[in-house]
């Protein structure tokens, strides 16, 4: 995986959280990408909470069953073994605790482990849609996102000022800069992207960041 950057670098580092055999839900956009860099011997069973358990791969639209999409809307395909089921059943895995881990975009996360990540009226995601309950009920609530703004303003903040969709639920944020571990004390940089130090991090962060002695480095 040597010389991934941006958002290949996100969905890379993501995609080191988890291990074989893991109920994982993945978010539209860069945390879909995360099954492109799965790390050796590890296979997952997605779920995607319009109804489907065990996601394959994203077919090309010509070669799509029109009855199978995956919650962005997007063409899905279903893996050997995997099922399809309904809103209810798919909600009661993510609300009674049984999906392992959640990658999910984000418009502001902050120290405190709050995101907010539903957009405004009028956008092709109108509402925070299933992202509420896995910020309730999923066990490792990973935030993939770029660091900053269009504008240069940082997406990592001292407090949300957004609606948020969870609260203090966040356990990790990789930007394409950094990896945070979030904490009961805060924010903990935890790996380097390649060409960024510390003090890059500082100055492009809003909030506040504990650096450890030893920080590693993003692969």
């Amino acid at each position: 995986m040597a010389g991934l950057t941006g958002r290949a670098l996100i969905a890379s580092r993501c995609a080191r959280f988890f291990k074989d055999g893991d109920f994982v839900n993945l978010g539209i956009g860069v945390p879909m990408m995360c099954v492109n860099y799965l790390p050796e011997g590890v296979e997952l069973w997605l779920e995607a909470e319009i109804g489907i358990v065990g996601c394959g791969s994203t077919p090309k639209w010509e070669d799509a069953d029109p009855d199978i999409i995956d919650a962005g809307g997007q063409p899905a395909s279903i893996i050997k073994g995997g099922s399809i089921c309904d809103h209810t059943t798919s909600f009661a895995f993510i609300r009674g605790g049984h999906v392992d881990a959640t990658v999910l975009g984000t418009l502001q996360v902050d120290q405190e482990g709050n995101i907010a990540n539903w957009t405004i009226p009028g956008k092709l995601a109108p509402g925070m849609g299933g992202a509420m309950d896995l910020c309730a009920g999923v066990k490792k609530i990973i935030v993939a996102t770029d660091h900053c703004e269009k504008s240069g303003a940082s997406k990592i903040l001292k407090k949300c000022t957004l609606p948020l969709t969870g609260a203090k639920c966040v356990t990790d944020i990789v930007t394409e800069r950094c990896y945070f571990e979030v904490t009961d004390e805060g924010l903990v940089l935890r790996e380097l992207a390649p060409g960024y130090t510390v003090e890059d991090i500082l100055a492009c962060t809003e909030a506040d960041v504990i650096v450890p002695d030893e920080v590693g480095v993003m692969e």
